[in-house]
């Protein structure tokens, strides 16, 4: 821990959420989320939309970011803004309002992976929440991925397993679609499931091979089975919907738990943490808390807050950036697909 205060400024815009945070060090001063609620009309996010929004978002979300936090610009250390993965339009305008403010307070600018910071957000000091030493695998489950990482260092992780197809929030997404259920579903599908029979239906899940995902063909598969009941049942779905959704719940929770531990088994590596908005299902996070009895494993699960898309968790990325000197300059670019 550096002796003189670092404050990261952080900004998050991969998506449809416009984020910003200030950390001091290590702890969250301030973590401000604005949410577009315009893409529920049309059952997903729109591109276009969204980049609009966080243009109109942007400056009144860090404004109430730096007074929450009580520092004023000027005391700020550095900038750190998501590079990447996310819609290329929604990153440019966190980027070039980054690159602008940085260049203004002519402070440094330092580019995060969105995916590391899912990761690395359980590094934020916070009471009540341990922190994992390294070596520790992580399980990041977003909308648009699915991996297991081993994560040696900061700096220094390993994708060893990752969704040949779909990712696990599509597929959470998808279900409730098919359920009727809007936009976005997957919390509706877990509060359902919460008041269901997980062992009512049974779902076959796919075969893949070694620490690899597949979701395509349980979507598939869900289809085909609403379908063929709802022939015979027109009421089916309303008559059974809590189970529906804890059978397809479970099913999913099945497929992750059974890759850790495999992974858990080749790695020898017994830390495991969870990251990226599904992090947030109920049912995950209490199945992977049941795994520290169960298993002999030490789990770690995020604040809440800290699961969906936000910038504090950007911010600590930053921090950690800061200390090794990890700068950019203005002419880094924004990148709709990056890799560890």
């Amino acid at each position: 821990m550096p002796k003189k205060s670092v404050f990261i400024l952080a900004i998050e815009s991969s998506c449809d959420d416009t984020a910003a945070a200030v950390l001091q060090n290590d702890k969250v001063l301030s973590n401000v989320v604005a949410n577009q609620l315009i893409h529920n009309e049309f059952g997903g996010v729109v591109p276009e939309l969204a980049s609009r929004a966080h243009q109109l978002n942007i400056v009144p979300v860090i404004d109430v970011a730096l007074k929450k936090a009580g520092i004023q610009k000027e005391d700020l250390s550095a900038i750190a803004f998501t590079q990447g993965p996310g819609l290329m339009g929604s990153l440019l305008v966190g980027s070039s309002f980054a690159k602008s403010m940085a260049i203004a307070l002519n402070i440094p600018l330092i580019a995060v992976n969105h995916m590391q910071a899912h990761i690395l957000a359980h590094f934020i000091d916070e009471e009540g929440f341990d922190i994992p030493t390294f070596p520790f695998l992580a399980l990041t489950i977003s909308g648009g991925h699915t991996q297991i990482v081993r994560v040696n260092d900061f700096f220094d992780m390993e994708i060893i397993g990752e969704t040949t197809d779909d990712a696990v929030g599509e597929a959470f997404d998808k279900s409730a679609k098919i359920l009727g259920l809007p936009y976005p579903g997957g919390p509706l599908v877990d509060k359902h499931a919460q008041k269901g029979n997980p062992k009512a239906f049974a779902f076959t899940k796919p075969k893949v091979p070694h620490l690899d995902f597949s979701f395509s063909g349980l979507k598939t598969a869900i289809l085909y089975f609403v379908q063929k009941k709802t022939a015979e049942n027109p009421d089916f779905i309303a008559e059974n919907m809590d189970d529906i959704c804890a059978s397809i719940q479970n099913t999913i929770i099945e497929i992750l738990m059974e890759k850790l531990q495999l992974a858990v088994k080749e790695t020898g590596i017994t830390q495991v943490a969870i990251g990226g908005g599904v992090s947030a299902n109920s049912g995950i996070r209490n199945t992977l808390k049941a795994a520290e009895q169960k298993y002999g494993w030490k789990t770690f699960i995020p604040k809440f807050e800290y699961t969906t898309d936000n910038a504090a968790m950007i911010g600590i990325v930053g921090y950690q950036k800061f200390l090794i000197d990890n700068f950019e300059t203005s002419k880094v670019v924004s990148k709709a697909r990056i890799s560890f």
